[in-house]
């Protein structure tokens, strides 16, 4: 199989660019912190958020490391808009989407 060059162009540029994060921390969300379910059980609930990225750009996986960190930013994002301090996962990551549990824990 020949490859055009455009065609390898097209496969650099996608492969770089899934290794970008276009997810930033707000300055609340900032306050916020990712913890696990032992670490809340004196908290109380303040809800859950769902939070979703691009886990694939064309037909190109995104490194699932990088997704999984954008998902955690958006949901410390999410959860300081809900007045929480704390997040915890609480589906694994399907699709690029993910739910967490929100917290005010008095951080």
């Amino acid at each position: 199989m020949k490859l055009s060059l455009e065609y390898l162009a097209v496969v650099g540029v996608v492969a770089a660019v899934g290794g970008c994060s276009w997810v930033k921390t707000t300055e609340s969300g900032a306050r916020v912190q990712v913890a696990n379910a032992d670490e809340v059980e004196a908290c109380a609930d303040a809800g859950t958020t769902h939070v979703s990225v691009m886990d694939k750009l064309g037909v190109v996986s995104r490194n699932q490391t990088r997704v999984g960190e954008e998902l955690a930013t958006l949901a410390r994002n999410s959860a300081a808009q809900l007045g929480g301090d704390t997040v915890v996962a609480i589906t694994d990551i399907v699709d690029g989407t993910q739910t967490f549990a929100v917290y005010q824990c008095g951080r």
